[in-house]
């Protein structure tokens, strides 16, 4: 993959559409495209058919899947997505989950940078999966849920060595000080979240970088000081080279460059009361149908965009692209031929949103923060 290309991961539960390409060897819905579209003019984006996400960054999903026999036998499987934001590793992960448990799973996808956190919910929001919570709180308020979580995926900030391509402030700012800092900090996140993982629990550990202070001895030191039993790395793929305990994808044309290792923990959970998850006021929690506004039922947005969207609840009009670009840009709307009151907008089989169709226009019921900003025509 050059600097100019870029990759997809389609979503199995809207039909796994999107722009064609060769398979990602370690995501079964992964695709690395030859060229990059302007996924801004692709309705089928905005309707989470794919996410667009390094190729690299999958492998992380690709180690999840692999060990999700120790998540079996639960009655719902819990997940903690730690560091989350913009949300390729949440939809990822959640999808796997689908796949695996059906509706009997719950992930949290948590960011700590509020402005992070509001992509991450509107990311959420598009792929449209209901079991997926969104949090905006420090990784310590996770210990007052003591053995909560089956999983953990903590995807920490590093120093970034393998973003030096993509992003060349990163190299610009890379120094041994840094890497010092990153390490620390990243030992910090992770005993901050210890306690909710439950004995017997999975943690997934990445970074996109390659010193080994923040990969393998961090991997190693959680080991010995928080109580763990490091699982051994296993490739199979010619873009992973193994490291002593974990997956190493350098920069090239299969993407940037990723760091990820597992481990299982062997140390008792504390004991304590669980804080509920409410408790930790969630961004986002479930999907709602809408809300009363005086005598009128409003049809929440989002409920479009949910896997739960149930077809027979609002008259769905098909668009073609360019009405469907329009919507998606507010504009006012005109469907003559559609049925007046609220209708739901579809592009290829797909949801987008909704409309209030009052015969000679309509009002356009789609986010002004998730508007279109860019010239359709």
């Amino acid at each position: 993959m050059n600097q100019g290309s870029v990759s997809i991961r389609l979503n199995p539960f809207k039909g796994c559409k999107g722009p064609d390409g060769v398979p990602v060897p370690w995501s079964p819905y992964g695709r690395m495209l030859s060229e990059r579209p302007v996924f801004t003019l692709d309705p089928l984006f905005h309707a989470g058919a794919y996410y667009v996400q390094d190729s690299s960054a999958m492998f992380v999903g690709h180690v999840f899947r692999r060990h999700l026999d120790l998540m079996r036998g639960r009655d719902v499987v819990r997940v903690l997505d730690l560091c989350a934001a913009p949300g390729g590793k949440t939809t990822d992960l959640a999808a796997s989950l689908r796949e695996a448990f059906g509706d009997a799973f719950l992930l949290v996808s948590n960011e700590v940078m509020r402005q992070r956190a509001g992509v991450l919910s509107d990311n959420v929001a598009i792929w449209g999966d209901p079991n997926v919570v969104v949090t905006s709180v420090d990784p310590a308020a996770f210990a007052r849920m003591p053995g909560f979580f089956d999983c953990i995926v903590a995807d920490v900030p590093c120093s970034g060595e393998g973003m030096f391509r993509k992003n060349p402030r990163a190299e610009a700012e890379w120094s041994e000080e840094t890497v010092d800092l990153c390490a620390a900090r990243q030992k910090r996140i992770l005993a901050d979240a210890w306690p909710s993982l439950r004995q017997g629990g999975l943690l997934v550990y990445s970074t996109c970088t390659f010193e080994q202070k923040e990969n393998d001895d961090n991997l190693e030191w959680a080991a010995s000081e928080l109580g763990g039993e490091i699982l051994s790395p296993q490739s199979g793929f010619d873009a992973v080279t193994l490291t002593p305990r974990g997956h190493r994808l350098d920069i090239s044309d299969t993407g940037e460059g990723q760091w990820v290792g597992a481990l299982v923990r062997t140390s008792a959970t504390p004991a304590g009361k669980c804080l509920p998850l409410r408790d930790l006021h969630p961004l986002r929690e479930g999907v709602r149908k809408g809300e009363m506004k005086g005598k009128d039922f409003i049809p929440d947005p989002d409920y479009a965009l949910s896997m739960v969207f149930d077809k027979n609840d609002y008259p769905c009009v098909e668009v073609d692209r360019m009405t469907a670009l329009a919507f998606l840009h507010r504009d006012t709307l005109v469907l003559p031929d559609a049925p007046t009151g609220y209708i739901a907008i579809t592009y290829e089989g797909l949801p987008l949103g909704f409309v209030k169709n009052l015969g000679r226009r309509c009002n356009n019921l789609h986010p002004q923060g998730r508007r279109i900003l860019m010239d359709i025509r």
